[in-house]
């Protein structure tokens, strides 16, 4: 098939016979070139370098493969990322074992990726202290940041496998010394998972409420049993080792055996050889305490008697250099006797003195001497006011001439000078002035006020809005009127 379509292809270029050649769908050839590559390269080896690694949400890996020469592009189903023992990175030498396949889609060509390891441990080793060293200089090392251990804690928690040996012997171990209140977080300690799962366990007990309904742990424990490097990689991994630098809690690492050193060991506040170690490290053992805390009683006990002795002796001998307390008294008394003598005394020369000022000031208060200020005080006054009397006099003869003036332009301002030449106020029944003549209406009651007095009258008949006089005919009063008589 492939043949006969790169034949076909080739043939469109003749000329002569390009209307005969046979033609195919872009899918065909697509299909055709897939089938051709995975029957050829069913099953191969790459030793290559990893590039441009992405762990996309569904769980797969895509990557590049590439030497000095050519790239190819790859990819890690899900299932099979799952079961790795390390983190693909980039620049990370690999040997790859899968199948050569197309993309169609893009017209390329990749491998599918179902074995995946490091190219030797050289390879893991120079990786290793890649990262060790630029950690280091991030200051996640720095013992200047570590924590001290809680001499007794009343929680501990576990980051560690709940099925295998470590978590038992790390109870057994911490019963045997002094029993503690042990929460176990459980993650899986080996594979492509395992490095999120230890994080997020030291992040989940760092971010544990104090007053929560699960007590929050005074110390950390990450631990697991011993291995090859592939298999305790997952604890070199950034997201563990920055997890364990950032936690508020202390934390010990206990990860492989004496041998085995992990990142995780210098990001720790303290590295256990073992986790049976670790167990020993975090709790003293509680029957030497118990025997530490007995003799320190019966030393307390002893060095208390010892002190009263010494006291008593002690105070003794001060008591023989002390006066007798008759003395003291004897003297304080003699004092109050000497006081109490005295102030009788006292009072009479005070009160002796205070009557002779007193004499003094009434002295100086005669009847003669208050008459004397008191005519002065009233020349004073008449003085004052023979000066301020002009001025008076003068303002008010002013403020009456402006009255007299103000009171005769009101005169000839009020409506009774209006009167007086001939015009006539109409007021209703209730007192209001009627302006209008259509306010009134046949019968009603009205009071007419002249310049000499005020009469009754009577409407005997309604009268239309008065029409505007014109200027070429003057009408009577009686018609202005109307028949209001």
């Amino acid at each position: 098939m492939l043949t006969g379509c790169l034949r076909g292809v080739s043939s469109m270029s003749d000329d002569t016979a390009g209307a005969n050649a046979q033609e195919y769908t872009v899918s065909e050839i697509s299909g055709a070139l897939k089938r051709a590559v995975e029957d050829q390269f069913g099953y191969v080896r790459v030793r290559a370098e990893l590039s441009g690694v992405k762990l996309a949400a569904s769980g797969h890996i895509y990557f590049s493969l590439k030497d000095d020469k050519a790239v190819m592009d790859g990819v890690c189903w899900r299932g099979n990322a799952g079961r790795l023992t390390f983190r693909p990175e980039d620049g990370l030498e690999v040997i790859c074992s899968g199948k050569l396949t197309t993309y169609p889609a893009r017209s390329k060509y990749q491998m599918i990726v179902e074995h995946m390891e490091p190219a030797g441990a050289g390879a893991l080793m120079a990786l290793l202290e890649e990262r060790k060293a630029k950690l280091a200089a991030e200051g996640l090392f720095d013992p200047a940041y570590k924590k001290p251990l809680p001499f007794l804690p009343k929680v501990i928690g576990v980051v560690t496998s709940p099925t295998g040996a470590v978590i038992r012997d790390i109870l057994h171990r911490l019963y045997d010394r002094f029993p503690r209140h042990v929460i176990v977080w459980p993650v899986v300690v080996q594979g492509q998972q395992a490095a999120d799962q230890i994080a997020n366990a030291i992040n989940g007990f760092n971010a544990m409420p104090e007053d929560g309904a699960t007590p929050k742990p005074d110390l950390l424990i990450v631990a697991r049993g011993g291995g090859s490097i592939e298999d305790l990689w997952s604890f070199n991994e950034e997201v563990v080792v920055r997890a364990a630098a950032a936690s508020d809690i202390p934390l010990i690492s206990a990860v492989g055996h004496e041998t085995d050193t992990t990142l995780i060991d210098y990001a720790a506040d303290l590295r256990a050889p073992t986790p049976t170690g670790a167990a020993e490290m975090a709790v003293p053992v509680r029957d030497d305490l118990l025997y530490t805390v007995a003799d320190l009683g019966r030393r307390l006990m002893g060095l208390k008697g010892a002190m009263i002795r010494d006291r008593k002796e002690r105070l003794l001998g001060l008591s023989r250099g002390l006066p007798s307390p008759k003395d003291l008294l004897g003297l304080a008394q003699q004092r109050c006797d000497d006081l109490s003598e005295r102030l009788p005394r006292g009072l009479i020369n005070v009160t002796q003195q205070k009557t002779s000022r007193l004499n003094r000031l009434i002295g100086g208060l005669s009847a003669k001497r208050l008459e004397q200020r008191a005519a002065f005080e009233a020349q004073k006054l008449q003085g004052t006011s023979a000066r301020l009397q002009p001025n008076y006099v003068r303002h008010l003869a002013d403020l009456g001439a402006k009255l007299d003036s103000a009171g005769r332009m009101l005169s000839s301002l009020s409506y009774e000078r209006v009167l007086d030449r001939g015009f006539a106020l109409v007021e209703d029944a209730s007192g209001r002035s009627v302006a209008k003549s259509t306010a009134l209406s046949a019968g009603d009651q009205v009071k007419v006020r002249f310049s000499d007095g005020t009469t009754a009258m009577q409407v005997l008949t309604g009268n239309a809005p008065r029409p505007k006089p014109k200027k070429t005919k003057l009408k009577a009063d009686s018609d202005i009127q109307g028949t209001l008589l």
